[in-house]
């Protein structure tokens, strides 16, 4: 931003600000009344999304943030999303949803490593754009992505700073020139790929199971559901000193556990899942043995329950009594009440049933947390939360232990160990890819190598900076023009010329005309200096390479290249026909160092033989070959024939 306002320093921490536009109010009072209408407004409106959802760390929030410097008053919010990177692209839904359901805001929204959405977008992101200029420019608009374009040149579209904009004047472009800013197709629809299927793919996200669970917790957790992330980031993050307060345990005691049904998020249930932890003999909590149809039940619960005990050890026993009495003397909440029942938040349910007071209470939750945020020196630990609710919500473990017996069922955890298929098809997914179609005996015995052979020409041809190697990403693209030729004979003039053209050192100025180069020579207005240190230059070159020459003649270094002297027809031959071609071959290369003409190397076949080679040496596995193929868009039939792939030795 322009006020040089830094992402806090906690990792995987998302921050979104929404400007109002046009914005005209000079009066800071009434512009912060006004941003705070539309805080309470947005947050009523999307309450039925946000109320239930689980997150990770921290929920989505807005507040008023003042103006300073270039930047203007503004609702602002930032979210710790810790390891469930769905809460960043689900908070990316919400910020577009809000800028289409209110045209008069634009949104802006960047994590810990700037400006993710062009990361998500790399592959369609035009040339001049780099992390350098970006700034400033990415924004919501209508629902739709924005990106602010830089001028060609300079004074060609007046409009368009010449430099990265600053929010003021970001805010004047997307409102004078909507249309000319809105993101190309492309990087669109990799956004809202990324996005695609909220907010039914909430419910996908979220995994039901079984635990043994003391009732204090059941309780808790039935009226709060969202306090199992804080339960299963304190076990998950667990010190040493942490389990100290699990040796015994004091406020979530073992005698009490009952048998219940837990939401988790995928995220969750796996984190809690996947770490092996035995308790302490001291804690009451015994296990039954892994053959125990409820091992798992009892093992979640386990470690849900000293996470909980956890949360609670680290709270001081007289915290502050103006934390808990800070959400109920809000002057805002009987206002955001009437604004929920006017938005059928409650869905018709009778005041006072046992389902409109689950909705109550976790519109309640909604508030303190997201709408109403108190600052952090008032804010209220999830412990001592656990331990307010503890203190002032009634339970009956009878009742809860009638509700065992009618438990839903568990979801299937099988998706915590996806087939190798799966993983390539979540993978082909998440790039935006289609799903490769099986190929038939007959394709894989048809198969076309001119497809490998003509990529690489294309992938060599592309431009090549210390930044890296562009990949080709369409056939129809047209690629660098590269006159092969004149390259070829202008370094036969640097290196020498063959044994039968005349050995001069003289390059003629045409020579160097020939390359399409940025710096261009101009031998007439070289001086005499500069061209005896060229003359120099190029002597030492051919030199070393005539000394490289002689030192490799010696060598069966040859035998390992396929030459045009062997006339092999590749285009539709096999995989293992190909290999045979290259094994066999080196018996009739002329050898030695007898000065015989050696024959040209055909590059193409030689080529794909080794890159059929590395494919087949990989067994299956990602490997270099199939990763820069697949890059490509090539994909290789599966090699059926399982002969080593070292090559015969000669006699």
């Amino acid at each position: 931003m322009e006020d040089n306002t830094k992402l806090a320093t906690m990792e995987d921490t998302v921050e979104y600000h929404l400007f109002l536009i046009p914005d005209e109010l000079r009066d800071p009072e009434k512009h912060k009344e006004i941003l705070q209408k539309y805080i309470e407004r947005i947050m009523t409106q999307f309450a039925p999304m946000l109320a239930p959802y689980i997150w990770q760390n921290q929920p989505f929030n807005l507040r008023y943030k003042p103006g300073k410097g270039n930047v203007p008053a503004h609702m602002f919010g930032v979210t710790k999303f810790g390891d469930n990177i769905e809460d960043e692209w689900f908070i990316v839904y919400i910020v577009k949803q809000i800028t289409k359901e209110f045209p008069e805001l634009v949104a802006r929204i960047e994590d810990n490593d700037g400006e993710f959405l062009l990361i998500e977008a790399a592959d369609f992101l035009p040339k001049w754009l780099d992390p350098d200029n970006s700034a400033n420019r990415v924004f919501f608009q209508r629902g739709e992505l924005c990106l602010i374009p830089a001028p060609r040149k300079p004074g060609t579209m007046s409009w368009l700073p010449t430099t990265p904009p600053t929010v003021p004047q970001a805010l004047n472009i997307i409102s004078t020139h909507p249309e000319e800013i809105l993101a190309s197709e492309s990087i669109r629809a990799a956004v809202n790929r990324r996005i695609r299927g909220y907010p039914e793919k909430i419910q996908a996200s979220l995994h039901r199971a079984h635990c043994f669970l003391p009732a204090s917790i059941v309780a808790l957790l039935k009226q709060h559901p969202r306090l199992v992330a804080a339960g299963v980031q304190a076990f998950y993050l667990r010190d040493p000193i942490d389990l100290r307060a699990c040796r015994v345990f004091k406020t979530f005691l073992p005698e009490t556990r009952i048998m219940t049904s837990v939401t988790f998020t995928k995220c969750l249930y796996a984190q809690l899942v996947q770490q092996r932890f035995v308790p302490d003999r001291r804690s009451g909590y015994k296990m039954p043995p892994p053959s125990h149809p409820q091992y798992r039940a009892h093992e979640l619960g386990m470690k849900l329950a000293h996470g909980f005990e956890i949360l609670c050890s680290k709270c001081s026993p007289h915290f502050s009594e103006s934390k808990k009495s800070f959400m109920t003397t809000s002057p805002l909440w009987a206002g955001f009440l009437e604004s929920l029942k006017k938005n059928d938040y409650f869905k018709g349910l009778i005041e006072g049933s046992a389902q409109y007071q689950a909705r109550l209470e976790m519109a309640k939750n909604y508030f303190q947390l997201s709408v109403n945020r108190p600052e952090s020196c008032l804010a209220m630990s999830p412990g001592e939360e656990i331990l307010t609710l503890l203190q002032t919500m009634p339970f009956d473990i009878e009742e809860l232990k009638k509700e065992e017996a009618n438990l839903p069922p568990e979801d299937d955890d099988r998706w915590l160990a996806l087939s190798p298929d799966q993983l390539d098809q979540l993978l082909q997914e998440v790039a935006g890819k289609k799903e490769a179609e099986p190929t038939s005996k007959k394709e894989e015995q048809n198969y076309d190598l001119n497809q490998v052979s003509e990529s690489m020409k294309a992938f060599i041809s592309k431009v090549s900076t210390h930044k890296g190697a562009e990949l080709p990403r369409e056939p129809s693209e047209a690629p660098i023009t590269f006159d092969a030729d004149s390259f070829l004979n202008y370094f036969d003039k640097i290196l020498g010329p063959s044994p039968h053209e005349s050995d001069s050192d003289d390059l003629d100025e045409e020579d160097f005309e020939c390359l399409d180069s940025d710096d261009d020579l101009d031998l007439k207005t070289e001086a005499a200096g500069e061209e005896a240190s060229v003359k120099g230059t190029l002597n030492n070159l051919k030199s070393y390479m005539a000394q490289m020459d002689r030192e490799l003649a010696y060598t069966s270094i040859g035998k390992s290249f396929t030459t045009q002297k062997q006339m092999v027809s590749f285009p539709r031959k096999k995989c293992e026909s190909l290999s045979q071609t290259t094994n066999n071959n080196s018996d009739e290369e002329d050898s030695g160092a007898g000065g015989s003409v050696m024959t040209p190397v055909d590059v193409d076949l030689n080529l794909v033989s080794n890159i059929l080679e590395s494919y087949s040496s990989q067994a299956g596995l990602a490997g270099p070959a199939s990763n820069l193929l697949q890059s490509m868009g090539v994909q290789l039939p599966d090699n059926s024939d399982h002969r080593p792939t070292s090559k015969p030795t000669q006699d």
